[in-house]
């Protein structure tokens, strides 16, 4: 695990961060990215993209095991939901596990990290296929059923930056990962 420098710089901790990609931001905009200031819309957008990823993993994964077993709608999404929030959860324990984190230690950084996103998330891409018309009943060979996906995962993507952007700037949500990238 990589050990931060700590220096008192004014009335703030700074904490050094050498080898974490930091080189384009000025010291203000990351010493605010850190400090609970004004968060970046970049910072927001990639925590989502992050979380989009994991979610759109297990979304298509679910979806394609219920399709392919001939599962009811309500059976195929929860399973799609359960795997969204496995899929997100991993990718972020696996970056933090690389940091030397222990596995419980990284569960409860991803949970504390994911969850409140990931719900968010899957709440806004599960209803948009319910009210995109058909997109309940198209099967993986249907163009409709990857439209209504791409969509969702648009409007999950809209609905849940400005939510990560706020929970970022109050220390919360993928502010809690950030120390071990």
């Amino acid at each position: 695990m990589r050990q931060h420098e700590h220096t008192q710089s004014g009335p703030h901790e700074h904490h050094g961060h050498q080898g974490h990609g930091h080189e384009g931001h000025g010291h203000q905009e990351h010493h605010q990215e850190h400090h609970g200031g004004a968060t970046s819309w970049s910072m927001a957008a990639q925590a989502t993209l992050h979380c989009l990823t994991g979610c759109a993993i297990g979304e298509v994964v679910g979806m394609a095991i219920g399709t392919a077993l001939a599962w009811h709608n309500a059976p195929t999404m929860i399973l799609a939901i359960v795997l969204a929030f496995v899929f997100g959860y991993s990718l972020t324990m696996r970056g933090v596990l690389r940091a030397g984190l222990d596995v419980r230690s990284a569960l409860r950084v991803a949970l504390a990290a994911d969850t409140v996103s990931i719900t968010i998330m899957e709440l806004a891409d599960n209803a948009t296929i319910v009210v995109f018309p058909g997109a309940m009943d198209a099967t993986l060979s249907d163009v409709l059923f990857w439209l209504s996906l791409a969509l969702s995962f648009v409007v999950a993507f809209l609905v849940t930056t400005p939510v990560n952007k706020w929970m970022i700037g109050r220390g919360k949500g993928h502010a809690v990962v950030h120390q071990y990238h």
